[in-house]
């Protein structure tokens, strides 16, 4: 049985082709070069916008294709804000502008000029932790951690809309942010003593 496809291309011959792309790249001046955009190009275009972050205005010069997940995590450095699946899937970039849950991979930053922005990093007031953050830890809502942040902001929001009647609302209310170690179950039971004020 031959290996040959019907346009006359090989395994083979794939494998050197590929081999060879490779030998050009880590050559200087080779397929890199010539991919380089032409002297000349104007760069993307930059707005000037100020995040409200937490309470305190940052002025940043930015990308206006950057999203409000990159420039808090690379830009201003709150790294609490996790990126995850990074297309609006999962939840872990979740936090709160003007008091509603967003999806931060999903929204560019210069949309958010001037809006109030709070991430997790802003629940706590100093050593006292956030009632939410208080009953994620005493009810072991989490794992490995890293859905956590969201989860903990989409459930701010989620008290504060009124969705806590019942676990069922909870997990309907809950259902955008994803946990791959399942620690569902926790998670409701955490959302729904923070709303009845629970252990306070």
């Amino acid at each position: 049985m031959s290996d040959m496809s019907k346009d006359g291309h090989s395994r083979r011959s794939v494998l050197k082709a590929g081999g060879v792309t490779t030998a050009a790249l880590a050559v200087p001046g080779g397929v890199a070069a010539a991919a380089a955009p032409p002297e000349g190009t104007a760069p993307a275009s930059t707005a000037e916008v100020t995040l409200t972050v937490n309470g305190r205005p940052h002025a940043l010069t930015i990308e206006c294709r950057v999203t409000l997940l990159d420039a808090l995590r690379e830009r201003l450095g709150l790294t609490g804000t996790k990126k995850g699946c990074d297309r609006g899937e999962c939840g872990a970039c979740t936090l709160l502008i003007e008091g509603e849950r967003v999806k931060s991979c999903m929204t560019l930053a210069v949309m958010e000029d001037g809006r109030e922005i709070t991430t997790v990093e802003g629940l706590a007031r100093g050593d006292e932790l956030h009632p939410v953050q208080e009953a994620f830890i005493r009810r072991d809502a989490f794992q490995c951690g890293f859905c956590t942040p969201g989860q903990i902001m989409s459930a701010v929001a989620c008290i504060n809309e009124g969705h806590t009647r019942s676990c069922e609302e909870i997990r309907e209310w809950m259902s955008g942010n994803l946990c791959r170690c399942g620690c569902y179950p926790n998670i409701v039971d955490a959302v729904r003593d923070a709303g009845n004020g629970a252990g306070r």
